[in-house]
């Protein structure tokens, strides 16, 4: 009974050593996915919030305790639709032929100071994003370059990191007018927000 015990207690100590090394280990790498509820936010688009997705990988770097830093790079799909007026309120584009939807997808680096809130597991995500467009539905007729190339960002958010499953949750909004001057006049601003629901695995 004695040896079981002990046997059991040994067990516990392992294990417990096992989570907090992981928990405070300097270098973490992995991969994350999820939800990404996209709009943007300028004259002409519908309101509300569109379901797309997000995938990536990321790089934590605890420096010292209770603060550390977090890159990432992430494939991110934004949705919105056109209003029935946009050919009036932009002029000389076309959003016939069932072109209403608009599609974009973002190639974005977030770069995060991470922040611990009372526990390692628990973590303020605080930084700026920069994104380039990879690619996009040729909307508005043969206009595909209404959007300009490259966006930045704010983002907010929480990090719940487990022994090795972390799930998160941040909102992120854009900076600048994401609308390319030269191919759409308008004095409006397209500007990127969305709501990233994710989950992921750590090493």
């Amino acid at each position: 009974m004695k040896k079981l015990f002990f046997a059991a207690a040994l067990l516990t100590m392992t294990a417990v050593t096992a989570v907090n090394a992981q928990t405070t280990k300097f270098l973490r790498f992995g991969i994350k996915g999820g939800a990404n509820l996209g709009k943007l936010d300028g004259t002409g688009f519908q309101d509300g919030f569109k379901l797309g997705y997000h995938l990536g990988g990321f790089a934590q770097l605890n420096l010292v305790k209770g603060f550390g830093v977090q890159g990432e790079v992430i494939f991110s799909s934004t949705k919105t639709e056109t209003t029935d007026n946009f050919s009036d309120i932009y002029k000389n584009v076309s959003t016939s032929d069932n072109r209403k939807k608009v599609n974009l997808n973002y190639l974005s680096i977030p770069l995060l100071a991470n922040i611990d809130l009372g526990t390692p597991r628990l973590k303020l995500q605080v930084g700026p994003q920069f994104g380039a467009l990879v690619s996009d539905r040729k909307v508005f007729g043969a206009a595909n370059e209404a959007f300009k190339g490259g966006e930045i960002s704010g983002v907010a958010g929480l990090w719940l990191q487990l022994p090795i499953v972390n799930v998160s949750a941040r909102y992120i909004v854009g900076f600048n007018d994401v609308k390319n001057a030269e191919s759409v006049t308008n004095t409006s601003n397209w500007k990127n927000q969305s709501i990233q629901l994710g989950v992921g695995v750590s090493f």
